[in-house]
């Protein structure tokens, strides 16, 4: 009886590890890069509306990178130019 338990518990572990392998496959190389609204020349974070709309010339999406105070830094205007990271990924490909 015992040696049935000690079977089940592995196959549970296998089952869980391959759960885990299976969800970072799928979230990593798929995932977009983070995008936010931003104003191209001062770098200042806006609402998603400014990118949205055609009224503003200056307001563009920003990707990666991050926001602090209000500022956004450490990403680019060019999507394509991001990293997207992840395990099995290459910075150009992804998807």
């Amino acid at each position: 009886m015992a040696a049935v338990r000690q079977r089940r518990l592995r196959s549970s572990t296998v089952v869980l590890g391959g759960m885990g392998i299976l969800a970072l496959t799928i979230t990593s190389c798929g995932s977009e890069p983070d995008k936010r609204c931003a104003d191209r020349t001062t770098y200042e974070e806006l609402s998603n509306s400014d990118c949205d709309s055609d009224g503003s010339v200056r307001a563009s999406y920003y990707y990666g990178g991050k926001s602090s105070d209000g500022q956004v830094s450490g990403g680019s205007f060019d999507k394509s130019a991001v990293d997207r990271g992840g395990f099995g990924c290459s910075g150009t490909g992804g998807g």
